[in-house]
C-alpha cells in the first residue's frame, strides 16, 4: 500500500509539503498541488482523513444542536448540513439542547471538547444563554440573529407579512395569528410582520399564542379561531396548521382558509391558498458553508449574516 512518503519522492518534495498539499491545499503553491495529486492518483493513494484532521488538531465532526426532534422543520436543515459537511470530508453529530437553561450550556461545553464546531439552532434561549453556547468553538446560528455572531436565517418574517396582505387582497377582512413557542425569536419577527401588515391593510386581528409547534396544538385553537369570527388563519408552523384544519373539518367548517407549505396544499387539494416555502436544506447548506468558513475549510468566504428570502406561491 503506497505511503505518503511514496507520494512525497514521486512529487519531488517533502513529506511535510505533501500532506500539506493534500491536506491544507490552501497553503501550497497550484503547481505544487497539481503534482503532489497527479503522484497520489498513479500510486493510488488515499489520504487518511481521520489522521490528517487529528495532525491538526481536529476531529473531523461538527455538531448540529437542536431544541427537540418533534419539530420536522429541523429535518432539512439537518439533511442540507450533513450533505455540506460531507464535501468537506467532514462528519455531522446531531444534538438535543433547547438552550433555554444555564444546565444546557454545560452539555455544549462538555460536546465541545469531541467536536470542532457547533451550528446551533436556539429560537427560545436568551442572548446571554445562546452567546455563552457559541463561546467553546467556531459556531453558526441557525434562524435566529444575535448582534455579533455570525448566523444563517430563512426570512419567514416578511413573508408572513405578504401572507397577510395576500390573503387581504383576496377579501379576507378578519385575520388571525396562531403564534409559536413561548420566547421563540422568529415568532416575535413574525408577529411585528403581521401586525405591520394587518395595520397597513385595515383588517382586523386577532393573536393567538404561545402554542408549541405541533398537531394537537393546532387541533386546540380551533374553538378561539372560530370564536374571533376568522375567514383566514396564518400559523406560525405547519403543524399547527394540519391540526387546525383536521378540527375544522371535523366539524364540518369547510370556510376559514389555513395557509400552509406548498405541498400540504397541492397534497390536500385546497385550491387558491397562498403558501410559504422554506428551503430548509438550502438553509442547512448556508450554515455550514458559514461554518467552513470559520474553521478555515473554504477558500471562498462565506457571509457572517445570512438572510435567504422565502418565497410565496
Amino acid at each position: 500500500m503506497p505511503t505518503l512518503a511514496d507520494v512525497a519522492a514521486l512529487a519531488g518534495v517533502s513529506k511535510a509539503t505533501a500532506s500539506r498539499a493534500l491536506g491544507r491545499p490552501d497553503l501550497a503553491a497550484p503547481e505544487t498541488v497539481a503534482r503532489v495529486r497527479a503522484a497520489a492518483e498513479q500510486l493510488g493513494f488515499v489520504p487518511n482523513r481521520a489522521a490528517t484532521q487529528l495532525a491538526r488538531g481536529r476531529t473531523g465532526v461538527v455538531a448540529v444542536v437542536v431544541p427537540t426532534l418533534d419539530n420536522t422543520f429541523f429535518t432539512p436543515i439537518i439533511g442540507g448540513a450533513q450533505a455540506r459537511a460531507a464535501d468537506s470530508g467532514m462528519q455531522l453529530t446531531i444534538a438535543v439542547h433547547s438552550l433555554e437553561h444555564a444546565a444546557h450550556v454545560a452539555a455544549v461545553e462538555q460536546l465541545a471538547h469531541q467536536v470542532d464546531g457547533f451550528l446551533l439552532t436556539a429560537p427560545r434561549g436568551s442572548d446571554e444563554i445562546v452567546r455563552a453556547a457559541a463561546s467553546f468553538k467556531p459556531t453558526v446560528l441557525i434562524d435566529r440573529e444575535i448582534e455579533g455572531m455570525t448566523s444563517a436565517v430563512a426570512d419567514t418574517a416578511t413573508a408572513f407579512g405578504t401572507l397577510v396582505s395576500r390573503f387581504v387582497e383576496m377579501g379576507h377582512e378578519r385575520i388571525v395569528y396562531i403564534g409559536g413557542p413561548a420566547g421563540s425569536w422568529q415568532d416575535r419577527q413574525r408577529q411585528a410582520a403581521i401586525r405591520a401588515a394587518a395595520g397597513a391593510s385595515g383588517a382586523t386581528l386577532t393573536m393567538l399564542g404561545p402554542y408549541p409547534s405541533t398537531f394537537a396544538a393546532g387541533v386546540e385553537t380551533a374553538e378561539a379561531v372560530l370564536a374571533a369570527r376568522a375567514t383566514a388563519v396564518v400559523p406560525y408552523a405547519t403543524s399547527i396548521g394540519l391540526g387546525l384544519m383536521f378540527a375544522l373539518l371535523h366539524r364540518g367548517i369547510r370556510d376559514v382558509v389555513v395557509s400552509s407549505e406548498r405541498m400540504i396544499v397541492e397534497s390536500l387539494g385546497l385550491g387558491d391558498v397562498p403558501a410559504i416555502d422554506v428551503d430548509g436544506e438550502k438553509l442547512g447548506e448556508v450554515a455550514m458553508d458559514q461554518l467552513m468558513t470559520l474553521l478555515g475549510e473554504r477558500r471562498e468566504p462565506s457571509p457572517a449574516r445570512r438572510r435567504l428570502t422565502v418565497p410565496i406561491s
